[in-house]
């Protein structure tokens, strides 16, 4: 399956907006020519040259400053966006001025977008603009993690043919590595446009390997890396530029000499020239992210009571009164004490129905509203769907969440088999062992064996259905075959580990980890492959964007709010059927692009307030009761 790509005019906006910004700029080819520097001889003999080879470098800006923000101030006109004082005036997010700041370049740019509306795509396609408007062909994005760096050396190689078709050229691209620098002789030496992906991590680590960049090198005619680079004057475009703001990695940004520096983000911590901005509001309204919605486990005690209740849903027909899908602890005839599912109505007593176990006595359901989605009981007790009470282990919280999950899952892919849109979900977990654990006989974690009996459960629930397509599908995977886990992989031992922190971090571990996930996206969106439900530690949170994820689910706890939003937007991208085909028709867009969130009580509110501002939290995002599609 190859992913298809359209002309959207909103992304036309955002390279538009950086294209004006230098407006009344000429290409000039002859200040583009210069002579690389070919460093001494291998061999070190002092003076002794190699050849001399013609470079190529991005001419100068041929603007003076107050022209430069003449434009500026038009494009931020033109979008009501605040109007920039000086090409330097550079603040924080809360609007106070930078007074110690090294942003790089004399010359930043901010174009936010919000996560899923295709920032990657929109800056490939303002390098091949700027090229053709003004001539300029050597940039370099930075990137603040391998899983980004990746996934942007994925997009260049899938929307090459796409941007062929509409420049009627191609992009040289490749990845910094410091052990294979003949790749910036080309770079230097190339007259098209090119374009060098690296991560932050190569020039600003305390790495043998980061410090090469750096260091006259005798394999590379005992020149630095770096001044081969800067002689080529490159545009530098930030990824994610919130997390490359350490005042040594905003020093190391000038290493390179910018023109100038575009910076794009959902969440940018300091303001420089805001030239575009298409936010959370804004991607909602024009129907370019998914819907959300939330199913919210809420664990709460009973006074005077240890009473084991989950309440998951409440089931309506049109000829019978409406029936409660409740979990409670069941005695069986051998004694042992077990937790079951079971449809409950009116007068239904779980003293009688628990083999009498001392705690529901009380317990007689009294009535069951639709409406409300809430179950009360004689006793005075009263649950909303989503609410779990009395003996609530952490175990039992996350057993309830893998189980709306799934149930999740099993709801949108009924629904959309028949369109031929394969379903993903994904789980974000806080250690690896919960998922694989070495140390048991079939390797499994706690999850992973929760994962396969509630899968196995929704499954059989809909293989007793008339039989059909989707139905053979069903039966074609088995539970073991559709889950997977990807997570750094000990060089060593092969074995999944969680991820290494600071001085221990791997740039070879980290590729290992997503080597699948990045690299073979559209294999993943085919039904021929069985993975459809994946779990992650941090390695997913950003970086990787699959835009077949339907549900999200975090076995983790989490107060940070920047994690949260990146996890929650692995899932914003509207979804593409088996033809690579982006399902965006105006009319049915929410229909079938709505993310679910199965989260615990504190992750339930942060989504519900996802950026967002008030007047339109409670259309995008109102909480769903646990139970409700």
């Amino acid at each position: 399956m190859k992913l298809k790509f359209k002309h959207q005019a909103y992304q036309a906006e955002a390279v538009q907006a950086v294209v004006d910004c230098f407006k009344g700029q000429l290409p000039n080819d002859a200040a583009r020519h210069y002579k690389i520097d070919p460093g001494a001889v291998a061999a070190g003999r002092s003076g002794s040259t190699t050849y001399v080879e013609a470079g190529f470098k991005n001419a100068e800006i041929q603007l003076s400053e107050p022209q430069l923000l003449a434009n500026i101030q038009a494009v931020q006109a033109r979008q009501n966006l605040p109007q920039s004082c000086a090409l330097n005036d550079y603040r924080d997010r809360d609007g106070k001025k930078l007074t110690k700041y090294h942003p790089g370049a004399k010359l930043n740019l901010d174009i936010e977008m919000e996560t899923g509306t295709g920032k990657t795509y929109c800056y490939i396609r303002t390098i091949f603009e700027l090229n053709r408007q003004y001539g300029w062909s050597k940039f370099i994005i930075v990137v603040p993690s391998i899983a980004i760096r990746e996934g942007v050396y994925k997009s260049l190689q899938i929307t090459a043919e796409h941007f062929q078709q509409d420049y009627q050229k191609q992009a040289r691209f490749f990845i910094y590595n410091s052990k294979q620098l003949h790749q910036l002789e080309s770079f230097s030496s190339d007259g098209g446009i090119n374009i060098m992906v690296i991560n932050v991590q190569a020039f600003n680590a305390r790495g043998a390997d980061a410090r090469r960049i750096y260091e006259e090198l005798d394999d590379f005619q005992t020149r630095r890396p770096i001044d081969v680079i800067k002689a080529n004057q490159p545009i530098m475009i930030l990824d994610e530029p919130q997390k490359l703001e350490g005042a040594k990695t905003l020093e190391s940004l000038t290493e390179f000499n910018p023109l100038f520096i575009l910076r794009y983000s959902a969440t940018h911590n300091s303001l420089h020239n805001k030239v575009h901005r298409l936010d959370a509001l804004d991607a909602y309204n024009q129907k370019l992210v998914k819907k959300i919605a939330v199913r919210g486990i809420t664990t709460r005690g009973l006074a005077g009571t240890n009473a084991y209740l989950y309440l998951e849903g409440i089931e309506v027909s049109a000829s019978k009164p409406p029936v409660a899908r409740l979990e409670f602890e069941i005695r069986s005839a051998s004694g042992a004490i077990k937790r079951d599912v079971r449809k409950v109505n009116k007068g239904y007593n779980l003293f009688e129905n628990s083999g009498e176990l001392a705690q529901y006595q009380g317990f007689v359901v009294s009535d069951i509203n639709a409406n409300t989605d809430t179950i009360s009981f004689t006793n005075g007790v009263e649950l909303v769907a989503g609410d779990a009470c009395g003996d609530v282990s952490e175990s039992a919280l996350r057993r309830m969440q893998i189980r709306e999950a799934v149930k999740a899952h099993f709801e949108k892919e009924r629904q959309l088999f028949d369109q031929g849109i394969k379903v993903l979900s994904l789980f974000f977990i806080d250690e690896v062992a919960k998922y694989r654990d070495y140390s048991s006989a079939d390797e499994k974690g706690e999850y992973a064996r929760i994962f396969e009996e509630e899968y196995q459960k929704e499954c059989d629930a809909h293989l007793g259905q008339f039989d059909s397509p989707y139905l053979h599908y069903l039966r074609s995977i088995p539970a073991e075959k559709t889950h997977n886990g990807y997570f750094s992989i000990d060089k060593k031992s092969k074995r999944m580990v969680d991820p290494s922190v600071g001085k221990k971090a791997s740039e070879t571990d980290d590729v290992d980890a997503y080597d699948l996930i990045l690299k073979d996206k559209e294999k993943l969106l085919s039904f021929k492959e069985p993975t459809r439900f994946i779990f992650s530690h941090s390695a997913l949170r950003e970086g990787w964007d699959n835009p077949n994820v339907f549900v999200i689910c975090t076995l983790k706890h989490s107060d940070n709010t920047t994690t949260r939003r990146q996890e929650v937007g692995r899932g914003l991208r509207l979804a593409v059927n088996q033809f690579g085909d982006r399902m965006d028709d105006p009319i049915r867009v929410h229909d079938i692009n709505r993310l679910t969130v199965v989260a615990s009580e504190s992750y339930k509110d942060f989504v519900s307030a996802l950026g967002l501002v008030d007047q339109i939290q409670s259309r995008i995002l109102a909480p769903q009761p646990a139970g409700r599609a």
